[in-house]
């Protein structure tokens, strides 16, 4: 490989500086277009509505640079790498190289191209060149001796058949329809010495080469010439592209010019000082354009596009780029390969301005201003789209945490925060007033805040509800009022405040209070949101959704299709959906199969779920604060987040929801776990009693991990069968007979694809199960039977004689077995009681750590359950304690592997010397330990903690090594009534944990 940005250096002239312009109509015509919601439909999306995956050698890759990107016709995608040829179905890398059957003649790969018979070909760094037919056959030619043994930078094909080939600096030839190439060596005038990997073919079998001094051209003739001078294009680095529809392109520097039959066009002028490498005409007609050193730019008609801060690609040069089936883009650079693909979400985050990541709250006031409240501030999104910090400051100066907005009759805003009460701020954002502990707020948090139709601004706090009027602040004395924490409100058509709290629901109705009790359908307590729809309020809940419609109260839960049971925020779009928050990403369902369902009349919901893939910001969706998601008057759907804002169109689902079912394609084929080649013309010859293994994929790379199967094998199915996710089938001890397989996939939700794998093979008989083996056994069995009668009448004759002398021989026999299986009996007592030592210690070698002698994970998991669930029954106090050694990787790598263990032995007999006889501590892996303190408080375990500080800190010597020192990080909680399980309590612990880790390590962090 060679740098080009020093060549090209030496070259430009400068004239790269200067603002974008646009030569061509259609490019003007491009960027005109209407900006309406069907024309934007009809087009790409911005870049920032696009998500980037990364892979690199870390992922499978056997190599970072990708040189070429190749789609084969049945969906496979190739790379080329300078350590081997890669496939790629979506979900697995599959390396060819030297070392593989069938394998490489060298791993540096150099080019890749696709014919029109849908076969692969494959060119080397030593001049070799392979063809991969569609049936998986593999054919090489190897290099002739009269050509060189260099690098194949790329490969053409023309209108005859011939494939071009560009040798790197030594010239350029084609593999004929005959098999032997065709050498074409430079003259020495032209700089092929420069030359760079692009050559293009065109629709006059023209063959134009790409260098880093000029552009070169083999015309009709046969003879290589520099292309004409008066096109302009100089002495720099100049290359040809073709687009699919057969465009010819030519890159000079910064400038881009379409050939025409006149000659060149300039088209596009880029700012700046780039230099362009890859380019790619997409299916939209927009211009993907990958450079030396700045990323991938795109020409659009939404202009010249970068990514976005958080998206950019990183430094180093873009060697190819290639649309997929699917509209991605796959970009191959010199640091891995990057996938570009349009996303149904679009996200902000604190690259794009926000105050922060942690968003709690959004609203949309009157005049369709967005308010954004995080954990950081608040921030108001501008009409020009950039979000704006709210001015606002607690006590100590510090933008407070915002958890809760509403607007007022006046246009007030009211926001509710964590600590800091209630602010008051104009239409504009300016503060005008803040309700704190002075005025008579509880302390604590506000995290939910309505207004009612009179302005009345009704607060939830972490002690009750307060009212706040032209008067001022006060606390409604309705007898059943909540008097904890209010985890959501709102206010239905009649009026009524309905209150979440984390026991339930209360409405305020006048004067009096009327309490839901939703745990005595499906178990729900804790409320996270309201929403009025039509006649029904739907609750959400730590349970699913209830329904509360005439008195009568109705669940969709886990039980009825719900893929989770906390969901915090239900908001009904225009067009019929259902979008839920939670923990665990955005559902959508429909409206009517939802109320369906809480009828009774459907048993499930079907529920699509969305979170990162589909360009979330962060699955987690935030709750216990309001609004936590919302419809605009526009009709997006905004989601609050834990990493930022996450809005989706809903009419853009629609055009996600109608892509085509992946095709199907068949991976290895296995015969009694060894692969066999299944592909070609004729059916495959298997050996009856045979075990057969098939894998298969959906070839779909934006959502693969979610493809649907099903298979059919005819000649023993006769419908199909679906395999759910499961990407195998396998088949034992099929009779002989032909066999067809089918596989077909399909997307969730989507339809089953047309395209199918298909497998045809037959099944042998034995030789015992052929037509004529068997007549020949008839016959031989009939002699048998005959000859068989005869010997059994003449035995029996002979039988009785001496019928009389067996009876007393058989007698002494069987008095002889009697003595021998009394000796039998006493052996097997022995071996049973032998067998029962031993699996005693088989039962205490599983439970306890080999190294530390300490209890096993598995010995710890169960004591905890036990523990957990006796400490619930009895209220009796729980603590558990996970601690982790400090900085344990430096001691093997600095000490040995020997001296680390031994560290963990020391470890474990100061861990066993510091607890009770009730306590119970354990390895549970690695340089991990665990604590469970029965019957102790926070208080005590606290002690327990110190303690073994302080032991780990006068401990001399550890392992021997003189002046090693051995700290440990901890993280301590005790049982609370919000840890419904073991593994929640453990989570907690673990929380605490990375927090003493993240504070400095050798400390205790109480959860």
């Amino acid at each position: 490989m060679f740098l080009i940005a020093p060549a090209i250096a030496r070259w430009h002239d400068g004239r790269a500086a200067g603002f974008l312009r646009v030569a061509l109509c259609w490019m003007l015509a491009l960027l005109a277009l209407p900006a309406c919601a069907g024309a934007q439909e009809a087009g790409s999306p911005p870049l920032r509505d696009y998500a980037i995956d990364v892979w690199t050698s870390r992922n499978g890759l056997p190599h970072n640079s990708l040189r070429d990107i190749a789609q084969t016709p049945e969906g496979h995608l190739w790379f080329a790498t300078w350590e081997g040829l890669v496939r790629y179905n979506g979900l697995d890398f599959t390396v060819f190289d030297r070392s593989t059957r069938p394998g490489l003649l060298d791993n540096g790969v150099g080019a890749l191209l696709v014919d029109r018979q849908g076969g692969l070909w494959i060119s080397d760094s030593r001049g070799n060149i392979i063809r991969r037919s569609p049936d998986g056959q593999w054919q090489v030619w190897e290099r002739q001796p009269h050509t060189p043994q260099v690098l194949i930078q790329a490969m053409q094909m023309d209108s005859h058949g011939r494939l071009w080939l560009l040798y790197e600096g030594k010239g350029i030839g084609y593999l004929g329809p005959d098999g032997n190439v065709v050498y074409q060596a430079p003259p020495p005038e032209l700089p092929f010495a420069l030359s760079f990997n692009r050559m293009v073919v065109d629709a006059q079998d023209r063959v134009w080469i790409g260098t880093l001094d000029g552009l070169v051209l083999r015309d009709t003739d046969g003879v290589l010439k520099r292309a004409p001078a008066g096109w302009g294009f100089g002495s720099g680095f100049v290359w040809p592209h073709r687009s699919p529809d057969g465009v010819m392109w030519i890159i000079a520097g910064e400038r881009i010019y379409r050939l025409q039959d006149d000659g060149p066009e300039l088209v596009q002028r880029l700012p700046g000082q780039i230099y362009l490498t890859a380019m790619l005409q997409d299916r939209h007609g927009d211009l993907w354009l990958g450079t030396e050193s700045q990323g991938l730019l795109r020409i659009s008609r939404h202009g010249l596009e970068r990514l976005p801060a958080g998206l950019a690609l990183p430094g180093g040069r873009v060697v190819s780029l290639r649309e997929d089936a699917e509209g991605s883009i796959w970009v191959g650079a010199n640091g891995g390969l990057y996938r570009l693909r349009e996303t149904l979400f679009t996200s902000y985050t604190e690259q794009d301005g926000l105050s922060g990541d942690y968003v709690r709250t959004v609203l949309e006031d009157r005049t369709r201003g967005l308010w954004v409240g995080s954990a950081s501030g608040l921030d108001r999104r501008g009409a020009d789209g950039r979000f704006i910090r709210v001015q606002l400051n607690d006590r100590g100066g510090k933008a407070p945490s915002v958890l809760s907005l509403a607007q007022g009759l006046d246009g007030d805003l009211w926001v509710g925060t964590f600590g800091d009460g209630v602010f008051r701020l104009d239409p504009q954002g300016h503060p005008k007033r803040t309700y704190g502990t002075g005025d008579g707020m509880p302390g604590g948090n506000v995290r939910a805040i309505s207004v009612d139709a009179q302005g009345v601004v009704w607060a939830g706090t972490q002690k009750g509800v307060v009212r706040i009027d032209a008067k001022g602040m006060s606390v409604p004395r309705v007898d059943g009022m909540p008097q904890g924490l209010v985890t959501a409100m709102a206010h239905d058509a009649q009026g009524n405040l309905w209150i979440g709290t984390v026991e339930g629901v209360r409405v305020l109705r006048g004067d009096r209070v009327q309490s839901i009790d939703l745990a005595a359908l499906g178990g729900g307590r804790s409320v996270f949101g309201f929403q009025q729809v039509g006649q029904a309020m739907w609750i959400s809940s730590d349970r699913g959704l209830y329904r509360y419609q005439d008195d009568t109260l109705s669940r969709v839960g886990l039980e009825q299709g719900m893929p989770v049971d906390t969901v915090f925020q239900l908001v009904p779009d225009r067009v019929g959906n259902v979008w839920i928050s939670s923990n665990r990403g955005v559902l959508r369902t429909d409206m009517g199969m939802l109320n369906e369902v809480a009828d009774g009349r459907a048993p499930r919901v079907e529920v699509e779920r969305y979170n990162e893939i589909d360009g979330m910001a962060n699955s987690q969706a935030n709750g216990s604060s309001g609004p936590a998601a919302l419809l605009r008057q526009d009709g997006s759907i905004w989601v609050a987040t834990a990493g930022g804002l996450s809005t989706v169109d809903p009419l853009r689902l629609q055009r996600f929801r109608e892509r085509l079912a992946p095709p199907a394609a068949i991976e290895d084929v296995q015969v009694d776990g060894t692969p066999i080649h299944w592909e070609g013309p004729r059916p495959s010859r298997i050996e009856g009693g045979r075990r057969l293994a098939v894998s298969f994929v959906g070839l779909s790379y934006l959502m693969s991990e979610r493809i649907r199967y099903r298979t059919r094998l005819e000649g023993l199915d006769n419908t199909w069968v679906e395999r759910g996710q499961q990407r195998s089938v396998e088949f034992i001890g099929l009779p002989p007979g032909d066999y067809t397989l089918h596989v077909s996939a399909a997307h969730p939700g989507g339809a089953w694809s047309d395209s199918e794998a298909i497998w045809t093979f037959s099944v042998q008989p034995f030789w015992w199960q052929r037509h004529s083996v068997r007549a020949v056994a008839a016959l031989l069995l009939l002699a048998v039977l005959v000859a068989l009668y005869r010997f059994l009448i003449n035995r029996y004759k002979a039988s009785n004689v001496r019928l009389e002398q067996r009876v007393g021989e058989a007698t002494r026999d069987l008095q002889a077995q009697t003595v021998h299986l009394q000796a039998l009996n006493s052996e097997k007592t022995d071996l049973v009681e032998r067998l029962a030592l031993q699996s005693e210690a088989f039962e205490r070698q599983a439970r306890e750590d080999a190294l530390t002698g300490l209890a096993n994970r598995r010995a710890f998991d169960e004591a905890l359950a036990r523990d957990f669930a006796r400490s619930q029954r009895s209220r009796h106090p729980l603590c558990l304690v996970v601690l982790d050694v400090d900085h344990f990787k430096s001691v093997n790598d600095r000490h040995s592997h020997s001296v680390g263990d031994m560290v963990l032995g020391e470890v474990a007999q100061l861990l066993a010397s510091a607890c009770r006889d009730s306590d119970m501590p354990a390895r549970t892996g690695g340089e991990e330990f665990a604590l469970l303190l029965n019957d102790t408080r926070l208080e005590e375990a606290a002690q327990v903690c110190a303690r073994l500080h302080g032991l780990f800190h006068d401990h001399p010597d550890w392992a021997g090594v003189p002046g090693l020192r051995v700290t440990f990080s901890a993280g301590l909680v005790e049982l609370e009534a919000a840890d419904r399980t073991p593994k929640l309590l453990y989570q907690r612990a673990d929380r605490a944990l990375y927090r003493a880790k993240s504070d400095g390590r050798d400390r205790t962090s109480i959860g």
